[in-house]
């Protein structure tokens, strides 16, 4: 009997924690409600990545050099700086002030993305962050990470891209691992595309797959009806009966589709041979320099160092505002995210491969 006791004060004591919890959680989640509703959707965070460089190299000069080499490259740059401060001031002097010529400046965005794009988000508001200032001797570079997706998805985030073409300000794309199916569309729109020598390429194709249970639902004498107007309004379902016909249209759509894909990369990349490349296949970027389907072959890393030397270098993200409830998922995310990390660490240990 007092084991009982014992065991149903145990039961009370966890009821109350859980109620406690479920309440914390729900204010918190009211809270944040309140503050989505009031507050702006987020803002852009903009760094300059000349500085970033430059505190990076002065970092590593102060563990290498020793003084008096540290001091000599200290007034070396000094005094290239007033040397560059009079050139300026020359430059200045010698020009009129409406048709002074400013300092180049590059605009560095990212996009990586995942199967519905969800990046493009912030993509559409960075590009309209950046298009209210570029000029046509500025530059946009996109580093860009995708294995493609959804059709109207990544059709969206094109689009976003052609905002830029149409502004006439030159588009760099940059792809370090990988740029396939509607990744590459978005690719292939770039005035000069670069891309790392073992980054993922093409899979110009289209793809409809989708599991159905018909069969199993009618074995166990399940049914499953749908009412639809329109002859085509349902073609492949996952519990409907697929026929001959709907396979045959969702074929021809996706035909249609593949054909629209080929002639998108025609149009922004016309030196490829679009029969040769539009069969599915991916290439490491090596090869699908071979094929055209790409301009050189280098890292994002050299690109944008190689920018800092003549240009002003700004990385514009924008980030969304979080609320609390967003931060307890992202602490929680972060935890699940290290344990996996640590099992998977002492997993592969065991293995060695590559």
């Amino acid at each position: 009997m007092e084991y009982l006791i014992e065991y149903g004060m145990f039961l009370a004591k966890v009821a109350t924690l859980a109620l406690a919890i479920i309440f914390i959680l729900s204010a918190l989640a009211s809270a944040g409600n309140k503050q989505r509703k009031g507050g702006a959707k987020g803002y852009i965070k903009v760094t300059k990545l000349n500085e970033h460089i430059d505190e990076m190299l002065e970092s590593l000069k102060k563990a290498v050099l020793d003084k008096h080499s540290l001091k000599q490259d200290h007034k070396e740059k000094k005094k290239q700086h007033k040397e560059e401060e009079k050139a300026s001031k020359a430059k200045k002097k010698h020009s009129d002030g409406d048709s002074q010529e400013q300092k180049k400046r590059v605009y560095v965005l990212n996009f990586k993305g995942d199967i519905a794009a969800h990046a493009v988000g912030s993509l559409r508001e960075e590009i309209t962050a950046v298009l209210s200032l570029a000029r046509d001797s500025d530059e946009v570079v996109l580093r860009l990470e995708s294995p493609g997706g959804m059709v109207h998805a990544y059709g969206l985030a094109s689009s976003q891209l052609m905002r830029i073409k149409d502004k006439k300000i030159p588009l760099t794309i940059c792809v370090d691992k990988v740029a396939a199916s509607g990744g590459y569309m978005m690719a292939c729109l770039a005035d000069r595309l670069i891309v790392a020598p073992f980054a993922i390429i093409g899979s110009i194709g289209v793809l409809v797959q989708l599991p159905n249970f018909h069969r199993l639902l009618k074995k166990n004498e399940i049914d499953y009806e749908t009412i639809s107007a329109g002859e085509f309004k349902t073609t492949l379902t996952t519990f409907g009966e697929i026929t001959q016909k709907g396979r045959d249209k969702v074929k021809d759509d996706v035909e249609d589709m593949h054909s629209l894909f080929k002639q998108w990369v025609k149009d922004h990349r016309p030196s490829v041979d679009i029969d040769k490349i539009s069969t599915g296949e991916t290439w490491v970027g090596v090869k699908a320099k071979e094929r055209y389907m790409v301009d050189e072959l280098k890292t994002s890393d050299e690109c944008i160092v190689a920018a800092c030397d003549g240009a002003d270098v700004y990385e514009v993200e924008f980030q969304h505002r979080k609320t609390m409830q967003d931060r307890m998922g992202s602490i929680f995310r972060s935890a699940i995210d290290s344990v996996s990390a640590v099992f998977l660490e002492k997993s592969n240990s065991r293995n060695y491969y590559s």
